[in-house]
């Protein structure tokens, strides 16, 4: 390095010597504010001595830890080094040293050059200190070549000796040298400059001025290597804050957290105490999204544009269950939030389809609002910074020339950015797993548009119509890693390599129930009241299983209980859901009535709907014109057609749609709710005198039978499979649902029944009425006896057994809609087989109501298989009517607990003819497991019970037991996956003596250990019945198998022993194998999942009965 010497010459007088130790021997430091500082020579200043301290006993914030100072030690000298600098540096100089703070003071002092000359510098010393440690700083050792000083800086620590070493500051520490080293990756690499120059003006670092100058420069790249410039000419403190905004605004400098790790960065507490102001693009729209989000969120849907209920204090969890690829179930979700669990329910990890799907009606797009309302508070432990959430119907709306760009979909027809679209897009395309997509209803999408003729998009800028876009969201060739929460009503298939999840929504159990009932009535009396009466009315209980329709019927009460003070009681007769949906539109219309606080509105239900018929008729016309084209958002002009009056708006059932439509400002409507519509549509068919009889059977064309479908379509074409990754199945229409159809036809049989004549002869002239229920009822016959004749047949065990579709469940509703007996009567008589299979139709616990009434019309007896859907209590007690025809009852996975099965025994114990009971997999304790028992007792001619996978323990498991000893004519008890231990077992050991009939027993998964299991192998050596015992999963050991052993000496009739997964090893396997060889009854004794290694299990393998691999 060049020197300037230290000798007087020309301009002498307009400079000043500065003797250096500790940091200022830095030419990075010294040059922070003194850019005159010129080296002159290595220098010793005798009789002083080095030492470190902290100013007042304070410790630095800058340097944590002691700073270096001199003090005046006869025979000890310091080594240093001298600048000439410029006096204009004097201020300059004084203020980096802390003069004006008082922690130095300016000393005069003689320093000796290496050529013994001596000369006076202007040095600095530490006055009111406390001796401490130097700081880690002062320790590197890699200091000495980064000084830019050569050979001049080792001279100098060499001289200084090996203690005073550490004197010399960091390098690596140094902030400025670390944005000096590391400036052309930051230059690379920070893409946002408004956050750094935002929170050094917040902070005083920077002045108005400072940051002009960065705006001045033209690129970005400029911007970064002048604000660099500028706070390392600040100092190490700014060069440190500098580093913390870096490190705390993680989605402004993504691009340098593996920087910020490798540096292993730690703020002092100064800096930490520094405010951080978030200013970046993507931070901000993740916070504006989070305030759009919790607006929409914050109230739930309502009928009465009048009123708002805050959804939390309203929402109330339904039932869900994860569900496999064919619907099988994976257990239940406690709460929204697992929905997005990572560990739970994967179907397919390549998948980012969470597929939510469930009955009209049943809280889907609810689910969704609650969880957007969790995101937007910040309760969703997801790491998602973006959530967008589109309904499905509104990509109904595009005109077929419509295109769009992926940024322009999310940001023109969602949430635009305050700031910076571009950068925020850019975010959003290099890290998509930080986006979360809500698409609620892709069953309501039905376009003309058709996607078969377009190419796949999977470039984020090339514009396209927006159902390509749907599409290309949905299959992962846009944003891929994003995920997905999807909802359609059930019926609806997703391609199965999109799905990572499938999860069913099956609404209110019972508990639910009264947990929404106590948030909608806060007050007790009231609550008590309503909760008495859905007691003393199943049929009115099992509707408000789905909780749209419970919650129409809540609001209606709540209307009546405070219009006439408490007096109205909820209907005690049988309600269909027509009933329903006429009251909730004879209690709006009846709102728009003046109120009086002296006089009660006594309209009757006639006199409201003749005056609210042009209101009616209007509704119904917009719903039937979206229906015939299954659309749900209708335009302006749609609505203007039917004459509909701003009076007919404020009530509340066609609302206007939040989103913006593909028609900009244009207003768009829609009904609240799909079912809504149906009803409004159905209104339309029997009011409307121009509608004939094809017209009127339109949408009941999806009832042809197998292979027999209608050759004209209500559904207008919709994606094709190939648009989601499946183009095998592309001529099918994948999503289209027929619910709405249904839901309308359905309307339609309860407003043409003869119950509602006396309320509609005054909107209908009454030969219309005739015309119109003529017509239907004989197209309803004709439909259900082809239906059910062309329905595939198989003999099996002594039936004739049949398995249902959806389509029935359907057909049925509509008969329980007419509350018709002569209706019910013929209908039963089209059922010819005996065994009615019902499994997987998604049936609720209203649906009992509908097959009830269809059933208890047969004159013989049924068996009857409802396994696997969604009945709970309620659907039991509404079965009653039927009990006395079924032999057969299965009804498992349905959610039935004690009480379902209280009702069970009662009604069952009349009759008696009771042959088979299937209850797997629900919801039983020992409470219910003693009524099962007492059914046993009185039922005898019970074969068969099946109540594995319940909550019965020892006690409950005793009473079984003792029940089947008891029993003389059962053949099969399955009580797997249950927990009767060691003492239910003991009980079944006592069951299985001598027991004259008894089959097959299945104890498996009980927690059976050594003293039951062996009870179980003594009692077998006094059995001759049984030939199948499963005692699988539980934790039986070689004891046991030596019992066992001992019963194969004895027991010839036993022919299968499944003792897979337990704790049996070589030895016991070994006692086995010896029993068998006096044995000739067994046929096999499954060992699989025991405590033996494959060497040991190939001992056993000349014993072909013995299965242990």
């Amino acid at each position: 390095m060049a020197t300037s010497g230290c000798k007087d010459g020309p301009g002498q007088e307009e400079s000043f010597l500065y003797f250096a130790y500790g940091s200022n021997l830095l030419t990075e430091r010294i040059h922070l504010r003194n850019p005159s500082a010129a080296f002159c020579c290595v220098a010793r200043l005798q009789d002083y001595k080095l030492d470190f301290g902290n100013f007042q006993g304070k410790t630095s914030q800058t340097w944590h830890g002691g700073i270096a100072t001199i003090f005046q030690s006869p025979g000890d000298e310091v080594w240093g080094i001298v600048w000439k600098m410029n006096k204009s540096n004097l201020s300059s100089l004084d203020e980096q040293e802390g003069v004006k703070s008082g922690t130095y003071v300016v000393i005069e002092v003689k320093v000796s050059t290496q050529e013994g000359r001596e000369i006076t510098c202007r040095s600095y010393q530490m006055t009111d200190y406390e001796s401490a440690p130097p700081s880690p700083q002062y320790k590197q050792e890699d200091m000495q070549p980064k000084m830019n000083l050569g050979n001049v800086a080792t001279l100098t620590m060499e001289k200084q000796g090996h203690s005073e070493m550490e004197a010399v500051p960091p390098n690596s520490h140094s902030y400025i040298k670390l944005l000096k080293i590391n400036r052309e990756l930051l230059v690379t690499h920070i893409r946002n400059t408004r956050c750094l120059v935002d929170n050094l003006l917040e902070n005083d670092y920077f002045s108005v001025e400072d940051a002009e100058i960065v705006c001045a420069c033209p690129t970005q790249p400029e911007k970064v290597r002048k604000i660099l410039d500028l706070v390392q000419s600040k100092g190490e403190e700014v060069s440190e804050f500098f580093i913390h905004v870096l490190q705390q605004l993680t989605d402004a400098y993504v691009d340098l957290r593996p920087w910020l790790s490798e540096i292993g960065f730690s703020p002092s507490q100064l800096i930490q105490s520094k405010a951080v102001v978030n200013t970046d693009p993507v931070s901000g729209y993740t916070q504006q999204l989070r305030q759009q989000l919790g607006r929409d969120s914050q109230f739930t849907l309502s009928y009465s544009q009048k009123e708002e209920l805050l959804l939390e204090e309203t929402y109330t969890d339904t039932l869900m269950e994860l569900v496999g690829l064919n619907d099988e179930s994976l257990g239940s979700l406690d709460s929204p939030a697992h929905l997005l669990d990572p560990t739970t329910g994967v179907l397919n990890e390549q998948g980012e389809v969470v597929f939510i799907f469930g009955d009209a009606g049943v809280g889907k797009s609810m689910l969704l609002q609650r969880l957007q309302n969790l995101w937007a508070s910040g309760q969703l432990e997801v790491k998602v910074k973006f959530f967008f959430h589109f309904r499905c119907r509104m990509f109904s709306c595009f005109k077929e020339s419509d295109a769009l760009c992926l940024q322009d979909l999310l940001f023109k027809h969602f949430c635009y950015p305050q700031q910076d679209p571009e950068e925020v897009f850019a975010f959003l395309l290099r890290f998509p797993h930080m986006a979360l997509f809500s698409f609620d209803g892709l069953d309501e999408l039905h376009s003309d548009f058709d996607l078969s003729r377009e190419p796949d998009c999977s470039c984020p800028w090339e514009p396209a119509h927006p159902l390509v876009l749907l599409a290309s969201l949905l299959s992962g060739k846009l944003l891929k890693g994003a995920g997905k929460l999807l909802t359609a009503r059930t019926g609806t298939e997703v391609p199965r390599q999109l799905l990572r999840k499938k999860v069913l929504l099956r609404g209110f159990s019972p508990s639910h129930l009264r947990t929404y009932a106590r948030r909608m009535f806060p007050e007790r009396v009231v609550q008590d009241r309503l909760l008495h009466q859905l007691e003393a009315n199943p049929n009115l209980c099992s509707l408000c299983t789905v909780p749209l329709f419970c919650w129409i019927i809540f609001r209606c009460f709540q209307h009546f209980n405070s219009a006439f003070e408490g007096s109205l009681q909820l209907p005690d007769c049988t309600v269909t859901l027509t009933d329903v949906f006429l009251l909730v539109t004879e209690v709006h219309l009846n709102r728009t009535q003046p109120s009086s606080l002296v006089q009660r509105n006594t309209r009757s239900p006639v006199e409201t709907l003749r005056a609210g018929q042009d209101t009616l008729r209007s509704l119904g016309q917009v719903a039937h014109q979206g229906m015939e084209k299954s659309l749900f958002v209708f335009s302006q002009e749609a609505v203007q057609a039917s004459e509909l009056q701003e009076g007919g708006l404020q009530l509340g059932f066609l609302r206007t749609v939040q989103e913006l439509g593909p028609g900009g400002d244009q207003q768009s409507y829609e009904f609240f709710h799909v079912t809504l519509q149906a009803f409004f549509a159905a209104f339309f068919l029997v009011v409307d005198d121009k509608v004939g009889s094809q017209g009127l059977l339109r949408f009941f064309q999806e009832w042809a039978p197998p292979g027999e479908a209608a050759t004209t379509s209500c559904y207008a074409p919709f994606l094709p499979f190939q648009c989601l990754g499946d183009s095998g199945l592309a001529r099918e229409d994948p999503f289209r649902n027929k619910d709405h159809f249904q839901f309308t036809n359905l309307f339609l049989c309860g407003l043409l029944s003869k119950a509602k004549q006396k309320l509609l002869r005054h909107l209908v002239p009454v030969a219309t009425l005739r015309r119109k229920r003529k017509a239907l009822w004989t197209h309803l016959f004709a439909s259900l006896r082809s239906y059910l004749r062309n329905l595939p047949r198989v003999q099996s065990g002594g039936f004739s057994q049949v398995q249902a579709m959806p389509t029935f469940i359907w057909m049925l509703r509509c008969i329980y809609e007419t509350q018709s007996q002569r209706v019910g009567r013929r209908a039963a008589e089209g059922i010819c087989a005996n065994y009615l299979k019902l499994t997987y139709c998604n049936a609720c616990s209203a649906d009992c109501s509908a097959l009830s009434f269809v059933l208890h019309h047969l004159r013989k007896q049924l068996a009857l298989d409802l396994d696997n859907n969604n009945l709970n209590d309620f659907g039991v007690q509404e079965l009653q009517p039927c009990f006395s025809r079924l032999t057969v009852i299965r009804l498992s996975v349905n959610q039935i607990t004690d009480k379902g099965v209280k009702v069970l025994y009662e009604e069952l114990s009349k009759y008696r003819i009771l042959t088979f009971l299937g209850l797997y997999s629900n919801q039983i304790t020992d409470v219910g497991a003693r009524y099962i028992a007492k059914l046993l007792d009185e039922c005898k001619g019970l074969t068969h019970l099946k109540l594995g996978k319940n909550s019965i323990t020892s006690e409950g498991g005793k009473c079984l037991a003792l029940a089947v000893k008891n029993s003389k004519s059962i053949f099969e008890v399955g009580m797997w996956g249950n927990r009767i231990g060691d003492e239910g077992a003991k009980a079944f050991a006592e069951a299985l003596r001598n027991h004259p009939s008894l089959t097959n027993l299945s104890l498996a998964y009980n927690g059976i250990s050594t003293e039951g299991g062996k009870s179980l192998a003594q009692a077998l050596q006094w059995n001759a019945s049984l030939r199948i015992f499963w005692l699988t999963k539980n934790e039986l050991d070689d004891e046991v198998a030596e019992s066992l052993a001992e019963m194969l000496k004895v027991n010839q009739t036993l022919k299968h022993l499944w003792l897979i997964q337990n704790q049996i090893t070589a030895k016991g396997i070994a006692q086995l194998a010896e029993g068998l060889q006096k044995n000739t009854g067994i046929m096999e004794i499954c060992l699989n999942g025991n405590l033996i290694k494959p060497e040991e299990a190939k001992v056993f393998e000349d014993e072909k009965r013995i299965v242990c691999s």
